[in-house]
């Protein structure tokens, strides 16, 4: 901190005190900085640092320190109103609005001082000849605090009635305050109405349009517009998170996940402001903190996670169930203390009605990344019956068991759970205990194999040897999948005789010779596999034994799957296995057309969900060939197809697929929609940090080119702590923090901007290829000098430069000298006025170089041809710009001269390249004329304002560029025809 010796430097210090982040080591400076003032003996100084102290108050979680400082400017006004310039005078009777809204704050004000301070400042406001606008405002303000509506009515229209003065809020603010009344009293198509100039970014200010963001969610929700909720919230929070004055807005926030089945993420915002639990310096702001906070415990309870460790006051762990109570009785006891200084119960009515709220969503994904999610993950998949549900008697469960079974429906496995549950003590004959055991194996997976094998001696001590043959195929096949093929085919290979024996002596059936058939296939498909995944390359003799027996069972169950499923099933299934081997025989379009005829068949014969893993395999495929609308309508069958038998996992593959593919085509929002879901999904499966991360990233992206760049940055900064190299690779690492770095720029973070841009680099500094390299070091270049880092945004473009150089990327080169020119120029210095010169002088060189060694593609010399254009134009301008205002006539008339050759020669590099180059040529000669115009050439001038108007005669009223040149020609002939110009 600088020394304060005068007013000047206390004058800098505010100044650099109010640009640090709002809380008590700001205001702790201004108190500080007060007493500095007292010391200069200098009225003035004394009441600017007063309206300072105020001022950081006002945006502080200390608002109630306000008063003071405000009674003691008031008492100097009253005394010596000539101690105040203008500024300070209106900043005074600015402030009143201030102490209005802050009395309302602290419930140990009695209305009867607030009402009275009203009338103090309609006073005051009249004999400073204010409008009675803001004193309107203030009265609205205090009738719906205390819920007398008819008055708030009224003042809310005598507000709107009033005329806008300096007093007036500004746009944003007002709207604001309109929009939120709008809402509260339920007419929430009209709050939005209001808000929405403050939420497309026409009206701003420096809590706008974050307030408006905030409550804008609610009424959103109300209405179903669940998109922008979502994307409000993601803007709006990213606005509030670091503003500790914005604790009502941050409740919002707060609210809006409770209400949308983000649990999860409200979590994670009150544990990012702990203060909040506890700040007392502005109660109103807490009350509307806690009364969010029960409403979010009332709901982590009624999902039966009460027992959950939770944020809360510091000094003590919570759990869900202990923080309700605590947060509940806070807020009433805070409303109560407001209702007993407004003599209504208006706010402890409004604090039960918001912590008494029922989710408004069930679910709305937010595409961002909650550690540790609320619920156990889900799955849309039908639930299997419940171990301890009322279930029907045996009978009827083992009717319906083999209904489900015999048509392969999902839940057929758990249905004989619940038959095998009915059936014990009961005795059952051989063949209800052989399906018995036959789907319990089934649903053991790879530890089913012993059971299919005591499944296989029911059926035969039930006199079905066929089906004996099956389930022992089944168990082989389990075996074959362990890793023993040789064991299974060894097995599968007697059974296949032996079934095929009693199948010509019509002791077994089609159904239980086509198991056997499809357990022999299986597992030969399971050999030629593993051979393949050697990577040795594949067998011919493998794959032929594979196809052979594909083929074989095809011809058994091929015309015979009308009316049974399962061997339309085995049909289906042997056209996706061609579809695997031609895969492995390097037959794509071939394995294309069968994995689509395999899908055809599932869903033909009513088994669509079956189709899904096929569909997806061709999907994957059609993307590779390039046929993008066979990848689309694959992907879209199968999310269609799998339905609510989908698990979590595989809808979010679906979903992230057919984003990408979407993407590709240019259909950005449906992309960012689907992208959205697999994040979500991907969550709901446990796979956050994996193919949830992947899902952020992609939605980033997405958002990204939709220039959503809040909601973007919001989405990838969320990633990048579960992207890493060894699961997702370094590549995707790089392109988040690119497109973070881009987002960030975007919304004129540019410091931030700068070390995301840095990190991406240094991650790119070690891959072969530099070119990203260095595109990512000139844009850490930019961010820095947008930053004003001038020195390190010039380390950066130096760096760009080598690697643009290195890369004989003469472009970038030359974009590198050109932008360390202009950091050069805001030195502001003689130095640095000549180092911008050399820099520029040097970008014309490189390309004047690049040009004489020839360029042998036409469209690449063009191109070069229009940088050196481009070089010279800037050229021009730099030194226009560095023509110090101080210097004497003949410097300055030196430096436009210069800047003058180099504008004309920028004319005459473009004039050849024709109508391609037609703007930048006109907009050079409209540069050329003002400088004319300064060295007093009225006449050379004109003629080349004239030469625009020409250029661009019977243009297209569409032409916003032609437009444009036309009408600064225009205005340089009337400045000019001034001069004396003929």
């Amino acid at each position: 901190m600088s020394e304060i010796t005068d007013f000047d430097s206390l004058r800098q210090e505010m100044a650099e005190n109010s640009e640090r982040p709002e809380g008590p080591a700001r205001n702790a400076r201004a108190e500080q900085l007060l007493a500095e003032a007292e010391k200069l003996g200098i009225p003035l100084a004394v009441i600017e640092a007063l309206g300072h102290q105020l001022k950081v108050y006002n945006y502080s979680s200390e608002k109630d320190k306000m008063f003071v400082p405000f009674a003691r400017l008031l008492r100097m006004w009253d005394e010596r109103p000539e101690d105040f310039d203008e500024y300070e005078t209106h900043s005074l009777h600015w402030v009143f609005k201030w102490m209005s809204s802050g009395m309302l704050d602290q419930p140990h004000v009695p209305l009867a001082s607030i009402e009275k301070w009203l009338g103090e400042m309609e006073h005051r406001y009249r004999l400073a000849g204010h409008s009675e606008r803001a004193v309107r405002s203030a009265e609205f303000s205090v009738a719906a605090h205390i819920g007398d509506i008819p008055r708030a009515e009224r003042a809310f229209a005598a507000w709107l009635a009033a005329d806008r003065d300096s007093m007036a809020d500004c746009h944003a603010c007002e709207l604001q305050g309109q929009g939120w009344w709008q809402a509260e009293r339920g007419r929430d198509e009209a709050a939005l109405e209001l808000l929405r100039p403050v939420l497309e970014g026409e009206f701003t200010c420096a809590h706008e349009p974050h307030t408006a963001l905030a409550s804008s969610l609610t009424p959103l929700l109300r209405l179903g517009r669940t998109d922008e909720a979502r994307a409000n919230h993601l803007r709006g929070f990213r606005l509030v998170r670091s503003m500790e004055s914005m604790r009502g807005a941050y409740a919002d926030h707060v609210e809006f996940c409770a209400l949308t089945g983000n649990e999860a993420r409200g979590l994670e915002l009150l544990a990012e402001r702990p203060a909040y639990f506890t700040d007392a310096g502005q109660p109103r702001s807490r009350l509307d903190f806690l009364s969010v906070v029960a409403l979010l415990m009332d709901r982590l309870e009624e999902l039966g996670l009460g027992d959950r460790q939770v944020p809360g006051p510091p000094g003590r762990t919570w759990t869900a169930s202990e923080l309700a109570p605590h947060a509940r009785a806070e807020a009433l006891a805070l409303a109560a203390r407001f209702d007993e200084r407004n003599g209504t119960s208006y706010v402890s009515e409004r604090a039960r009605a918001r912590m008494g709220q029922r989710p408004l969503v069930d679910r709305l994904p937010l595409g961002v990344r909650a550690v540790g999610p609320v619920s156990a993950p889900m799955s849309p998949a039908v639930a299997p019956v419940a171990e301890n549900a009322a279930e029907p008697d045996l009978p009827t469960l083992l009717a319906e068991a083999r209904r489900l079974s015999d048509t392969l429906r999902p839940n057929a496995v758990p249905a004989w759970a619940a038959v095998a549950r009915a059936a014990e003590g009961v005795e059952l004959d051989a063949r209800d205990r052989a399906e018995i055991v036959d789907h319990e194996a089934m649903d053991r997976g790879p530890e089913g194999a012993e059971l299919f094998e005591r499944a296989a001696e029911l059926y035969a001590e039930a006199g079905d040897p066929g089906e004996a043959l099956a389930a022992r195929a089944r168990a082989a096949y389990i075996r074959a999948l362990s890793g023993r093929v040789d064991e299974a085919v060894a097995v599968v290979t007697d059974l296949y005789d032996e079934v095929l024996a009693l199948y010509a002596d019509e002791a077994t059936g089609v159904r239980q010779t086509a198991s056997v058939l499809m357990g022999r296939a299986r597992i030969l498909m399971r050999r030629a596999h593993e051979a393949g995944e050697s990577g040795e390359g594949v067998d011919k003799t493998i794959l032929g034994a594979a196809d052979a027996a594909v083929r074989e069972l095809l011809a058994l169950v091929d015309g015979r799957g009308e009316g049974d499923v399962r061997l339309a099933s085995r049909s289906a299934e042997g056209q996706a296995m061609l579809a695997e081997l031609a895969l492995q025989s390097g037959e794509l379009e071939k394995s294309a057309e069968l994995f689509g005829r395999a899908s055809e068949r599932f869903v033909a014969a009513g088994l669509p969900w079956f189709a899904v893993e096929y569909e997806a395999r061709l999907a994957g495929l059609a993307h590779h060939l390039g046929d993008v609308p066979e990848a689309e309508r694959a992907l879209r069958a199968a999310l269609e197809h799998g339905g609510p038998h989908l698990e979590a996992v595989g809808r979010a593959q679906l979903h992230l697929q057919l984003g990408e593919v979407l993407g590709g085509r240019g259909l950005l929002q449906e992309a960012a929609e689907h992208s959205l879901e697999a994040a979500h999904w991907a969550d709901e499966a446990g796979e956050g940090p994996t193919l949830g991360a992947l899902a952020r990233h992609q939605l980033g992206g997405v958002l990204l080119r939709l220039q959503r760049w809040a909601e973007a940055a919001e989405v990838l900064e969320s990633a990048l702590p579960d992207l890493n190299a060894e699961t997702h690779g370094d590549g995707a690492i790089v392109q988040t923090q690119w497109w973070l770095g881009d987002c960030l720029s975007e919304l004129g973070e540019h410091r931030a901007a700068a070390e995301r841009r840095l990190q991406a680099a240094e991650i790119a500094r070690h891959w072969p290829e530099q070119q990203d390299h260095a595109t990512l070091a000139h844009l850490a270049a930019e961010s820095l000098g947008n930053a004003g880092l001038l020195a390190e945004a010039d380390q950066a473009y130096a760096r760009a430069g080598d690697l643009w150089q290195s890369l004989d990327n003469v472009h970038g080169l030359v974009r590198s000298l050109r932008a360390r020119a202009w950091l050069a120029l805001r030195v502001e210095d003689e130095d640095g006025t000549d180092a911008a010169r050399e820099f520029m002088a040097a970008a014309v060189h490189a390309c004047e170089n690049a040009l004489g060694d020839g360029v042998d593609d036409d469209t690449a010399r063009l191109r070069l041809v229009a940088e050196l254009g481009h070089t010279h134009r800037q050229f021009g301008d730099l030194l226009a710009r560095s023509a110090a205002e101080d210097a004497d006539d003949e410097a300055i008339r030196a430096t436009l001269e210069a800047a003058l050759a180099q504008v004309t020669e920028a004319i005459a590099v473009f004039v050849p390249l024709g109508e391609g180059a037609l703007d930048s040529r006109t907009g050079a000669e409209l540069a050329a004329g003002w400088l004319e115009s300064d060295l007093s050439r009225p006449t050379r001038a004109a003629a080349r304002a004239r030469s625009v108007l020409s250029a661009y005669d019977g243009a297209a009223k569409e032409d916003t560029t032609a437009q444009a040149r036309r009408a600064e020609a225009q205005q340089m002939l009337e400045v000019v025809q001034e001069q004396g110009a003929d």
